[in-house]
């Protein structure tokens, strides 16, 4: 009896068959292949840790909508209150992946925001998305845009505070970024705070901080309860940037590399899902809206899920470049220069003391190899060249072929 008659495996394909009409993508068992012999996931069950965000999605999707099975694994979404409980929780093995910042996976394998561990990323989960909220008080004075801050802080003399999320994080990095494209020193000019995101909307609500940077859908609620603007979108500093990744220990992709390759699969094939119609973000926002994912209402999430923005001051626009989670893979792709570029603002902010080796680090923490295993799997494209080229908001281009001097060419700097 060939394996495909056997009666394990029978059931399997009806089980896969199930997750493919539940996702409309074409029906195959190319799965099977990983699902027995030496191929098989060696861990058949996986807890993800997640923030709410609406960024966790492709993680959630995956695992609601049954894709996960496809790739013989079950992946169990764990809802976190804070980046910080998430690195301690996939450094300590309570978690095996999670939905997790950039920034955040760099920070803890090089020692500047924790305990050192090795670490891994297996893909990026979405670019875009991100914005900086600036308090409704401030917009009143004239503050609704970089330039507006910048002059107000100049005549009005007092401390300024803003909030990020976690100290070598994505929103940490676009917030410094933004301020001191401005001519705001984020490390002299201004308090920063750390805050965890679902926490941003209440705290600027009781005047604990001016301004924040932050994923959706907080922003959005900042503006729907009246208390913040929207000062800049992070596309708008940089246009199709890095932000969540899938990430990991570098031990368990050692230890269980073809579960990796499987997770990876699963949630490429469910970003993939999300991004090919509006019917299916309109039902990831309504899924991921409640209260067991990012407990909000689900116009918080689904307006700027589709490219519909407004500022909270009465302008609106369609903006092409909102949060995406597939691309055909342009989005998913671990490039080497995404993380190189966020070493490169830890040494400008004074993260890190000294030039590290970009590349050899960026090589260590993004498993390229196995990206493009799970990419072959879901069968997602895979991008040529393992560096991109991005021009960012004050001009300056970055294309990790000397990251050295980058990190060097920054006039504002710790």
């Amino acid at each position: 009896m060939t394996d495909l008659l056997k009666p394990s495996l029978t059931r399997r394909s009806v089980l896969q068959a199930a997750a493919v009409g539940a996702v409309g993508i074409n029906p195959a068992l190319r799965a099977a292949v990983y699902a027995q012999g030496s191929d098989a996931p060696e861990k058949k069950e996986v807890k993800i840790g997640f923030i709410p965000l609406t960024d966790c999605a492709s993680v959630v999707m995956a695992s609601v909508l049954g894709i996960d099975k496809k790739y013989g694994v079950t992946i169990i979404p764990s809802k976190e209150a804070s980046w910080a409980g998430v690195r301690d929780k996939l450094v300590n093995g309570e978690l095996d992946f999670a939905h997790v910042l950039y920034g955040l996976i760099y920070g803890v394998h090089l020692g500047t925001s924790g305990p050192k561990k090795d670490m891994a990323i297996l893909m990026t989960l979405n670019n875009n998305g991100q914005a900086i909220t600036l308090s409704k008080k401030l917009a009143d004075k004239g503050a609704v845009d970089g330039a507006g801050l910048a002059k107000l802080m100049a005549s009005e003399k007092r401390e300024y505070t803003f909030a990020q999320t976690f100290p070598t994080g994505t929103h940490a990095m676009w917030l410094y970024y933004w301020l001191a494209a401005n001519g705001i020193n984020p490390m002299s000019d201004a308090k920063v705070i750390t805050v965890p995101p679902p926490q941003m909307v209440a705290n600027m609500r009781i005047g604990n901080m001016d301004g924040f940077c932050v994923g959706e859908p907080w922003n959005h609620r900042a503006i729907m309860d009246g208390i913040g603007i929207t000062a800049v979108t992070t596309q708008d500093i940089w246009k199709d940037h890095p932000e969540k990744v899938l990430g990991t220990t570098a031990e368990f992709t050692q230890k269980y590399p073809n579960t990796a390759r499987a997770v990876t699969a699963a949630i490429l094939e469910a970003g993939k899902w999300i991004d090919a119609s509006l019917a299916n973000k309109n039902k990831m926002a309504e899924t991921i809206a409640g209260k067991a994912y990012v407990n909000t209402s689900v116009d918080a999430i689904n307006q700027r899920i589709l490219g519909r923005y407004q500022n909270g001051m009465g302008k609106t626009w369609d903006d092409p470049n909102y949060m995406k989670f597939s691309g055909d893979g342009a989005v998913n792709f671990p490039y080497l220069s995404d993380g190189m570029w966020f070493l490169t603002q830890h040494k400008r902010w004074g993260l890190l003391k000294e030039h590290p080796d970009y590349l050899a680090v960026a090589k260590q923490v993004n498993k390229i190899d196995i990206y493009k295993q799970a990419a072959s799997a879901a069968k997602i494209s895979v991008p040529k060249d393992v560096l991109r080229t991005s021009k960012l908001i004050d001009g300056t281009v970055w294309d990790g072929k000397d990251p050295k001097k980058y990190a060097d060419s920054f006039k504002v700097h710790a």
